[in-house]
């Protein structure tokens, strides 16, 4: 008996998924690919377009005949700040730029100075200033740097939407991909900034994220979904299966603390603190905020190791030690002894010693004390004065770390703090956009692997 799916192309900056999905959101299969980067134009790496393109209509064919499967859907969830640009005929006419190139001065100083300066220009667009990470200057620069190749543009749209063109030939946009620090969407009017007339008639309106349309595809006749951006998509899950107001602590590299119910405006203050909004599926502001924490704490970690004669995964074997937590909240009253000067622009603070510490066990339960101090800072920035939300949820790669969570959730007495194992949450969010779009009541309960996580204030001295 073959199962109804839907088929999930989740474009990571390096691992490209294929997931497939049952009505109960079950993974029925998974593959992963590493695609080779490739110079653009300008001999800077960037994904393979091209490849990209073949791999899609390859494999949603191969799908579409699978004799296991009835192909119900397919829907894209990718990273952001990417953009293509599409000619009268709808051909692609640059390569899938990177947006860790870097921005030339002189191209966006003059969008900055006619709104009020570029502290202001940020409020409006709740995107902090990044240069090539702010995709709508993507556009920008290809119109003064390389204007043979913009006058030929007819359409921009996002990554995510373009790989759903391939595949439905419509040429779409929606508030996820325009919403998150790309400097496209005025927040305070909710509609494309002013300053975008300068890209011509280019962008299309965004329309629901729940859209589907008819595929192209001579194997496949259903449903393809326009797409949404990765960090939304995450969010879908606790959207559709949390009944309180929650804060959701995604951890890895980066450690994103995402508030779904603060709307309040971001202050010049929160952008400079690393802050951002972006939309959510609701087309609501998620205020965000961001700290390098993994990164941080891997290159702090590797300098003990130094110090102490460690091998790499030594840290791991530690065991957490509530009274040695209690013993350095006493001694140290406070203060941090990593980053008391904050976090120096490499990340690794050499201000301290072997000389501070007792053993390796103390070094490491210190510096964990002073990154989750580093990360209650980043996650206080998004809870607001009138505060409602009840939960946290913890998830990624810290949400496995004892030591961590106890210091999370003692440092929020007054809030359940959760960890959450939701296996490929960002493309489980686009499933369930897309069979919500298929079907319009569809209303699944997912199991948001939900582990209460007891804290203990008077471990903080």
């Amino acid at each position: 008996m073959k199962t109804e799916v839907v088929l999930i192309f989740d474009i990571g900056k390096t691992n490209k998924k294929i997931l497939l999905f049952d009505q109960e959101l079950k993974i029925l299969h998974e593959e992963e690919s590493i695609f080779e980067e490739i110079a653009d134009d300008d001999g800077f790496l960037g994904d393979d377009v091209e490849r990209l393109e073949h791999w899609i209509q390859e494999a949603c064919s191969r799908f579409a005949r699978d004799d296991r499967f009835i192909l119900r859907g397919i829907n894209f969830t990718t990273y952001g700040a990417s953009l293509m640009y599409l000619d009268e005929n709808g051909k692609h006419l640059t390569p899938l730029y990177n947006y860790l190139k870097p921005m030339p001065e002189g191209v966006v100083e003059a969008v900055y100075d006619m709104y009020g300066g570029e502290a202001e220009f940020c409020r409006q667009t709740a995107s902090p200033a990044l240069g090539m990470l702010n995709s709508g200057f993507q556009a920008l620069w290809l119109k003064k740097l390389k204007p043979d190749i913009f006058t030929q543009v007819k359409s921009i749209v996002h990554l995510p939407q373009y790989l759903s063109y391939l595949l439905n030939g419509i040429i779409s946009s929606e508030h996820t991909s325009i919403g998150c620090h790309t400097g496209l969407w005025d927040f305070d009017d909710m509609s494309y900034h002013s300053w975008t007339k300068q890209l011509g008639n280019t962008l299309p309106e965004p329309e629901s994220v729940e859209s589907i349309y008819p595929s192209t595809n001579p194997d496949f006749n259903g449903p393809v979904g326009i797409g949404i951006h990765d960090s939304s998509s995450s969010l879908v899950p606790y959207f559709m299966n949390s009944q309180e107001e929650f804060i959701l602590v995604s951890t890895g590299t980066w450690c994103i603390s995402m508030n779904p119910f603060n709307t309040d405006p971001l202050t010049s203050h929160e952008l400079k603190k690393d802050c951002l909004s972006f939309l959510s599926i609701r087309q609501k502001p998620v205020k965000s905020s961001r700290l390098f924490l993994g990164r941080i704490h891997d290159l702090n970690v590797n300098r003990l190791n130094s110090l102490f004669g460690k091998e790499e995964s030594a840290y791991k074997t530690i065991e957490l030690d509530e009274t040695l937590i209690r013993s350095l909240s006493a001694r140290n009253q406070g203060r941090r002894i990593f980053f008391h000067e904050g976090v120096p622009d490499d990340y690794i603070d050499l201000s301290v010693s072997k000389a501070h510490f007792r053993s390796y066990e103390e070094a490491y339960h210190l510096l964990l004390m002073d990154l989750v101090d580093l990360s209650k800072e980043s996650i206080d920035l998004i809870i607001p004065k009138n505060d409602h939300s009840k939960n946290i949820f913890i998830s990624g790669g810290f949400s496995k770390n004892p030591l961590f969570l106890k210091l999370i959730a003692s440092h929020y007495p007054h809030k359940k703090v959760f960890t959450s194992e939701v296996a490929n949450a960002t493309s489980l969010g686009s499933a369930l956009v897309l069979w919500k779009g298929i079907h319009k009541l569809f209303d699944p309960h997912i199991d948001l692997g939900l582990q209460a996580i007891e804290g203990d204030p008077s471990l903080l001295g």
